[in-house]
């Protein structure tokens, strides 16, 4: 696409840096999550006392998984999509086609950053049920995916603009390596 050192390539790899931050802090939530059940587990049967607090830290880990992991999706282009009408396109309808689906992408993420602050702002003096944590703190997953999905989706349509003006087709690499 361009050669290295240039900016879509270093936008590229700042991307794809952002994306293994995303990619350990989903790891290390599941982690988490296995271990906390791990302690229900041995509460319950071992100790005959059952921890009261893992439901709701469970919730909160699998807010945080998903939304994180549907992020890296929209990075990776790895959602599950229909793309029998896309692929039977020719080239340059093709291209008009990924362009408009990575501006709506990118919306999406703008509309769901927005309405998540209003949501994270309104829960801040909720507290969630045996945390004691503001419920800020599972909307604040949802933030994320929100900012990530217009870094993401966003940078690509810029990209892919770009490569279209001179008469290229993008490869995302993040899809080849």
């Amino acid at each position: 696409m361009s050669h290295p050192g240039t900016i879509p390539d270093q936008l590229e790899l700042w991307l794809a840096r952002l994306k293994r931050v995303c990619v350990l802090i989903g790891s290390i939530a599941l982690v988490v999550l296995v271990a906390t059940f791990g302690w229900l587990v041995f509460g319950r049967y071992v100790l005959n006392q059952t921890p009261t607090w893992v439901e709701q830290l469970a919730l909160l880990l699998i807010c945080y998984i998903t939304f994180i992991g549907a992020a890296i999706g929209i990075h990776e282009e790895s959602h599950l999509g229909v793309t029998l009408v896309r692929d039977a396109l020719p080239a340059k309808l093709r291209q008009i086609l990924l362009l408009l689906t990575d501006l709506v992408l990118a919306i999406f993420g703008g509309v769901m950053l927005v309405a998540g602050l209003e949501l994270f702002n309104f829960g801040w003096s909720t507290l969630l049920p045996m945390l004691n944590v503001p419920e800020s703190v599972r909307t604040a997953a949802a933030v994320a995916c929100g900012g990530l999905m217009v870094i993401f989706a966003g940078s690509r349509f810029v990209l892919r603009g770009l490569c279209a003006l001179r008469g290229e087709i993008y490869i995302n690499k993040a899809k080849v390596n």
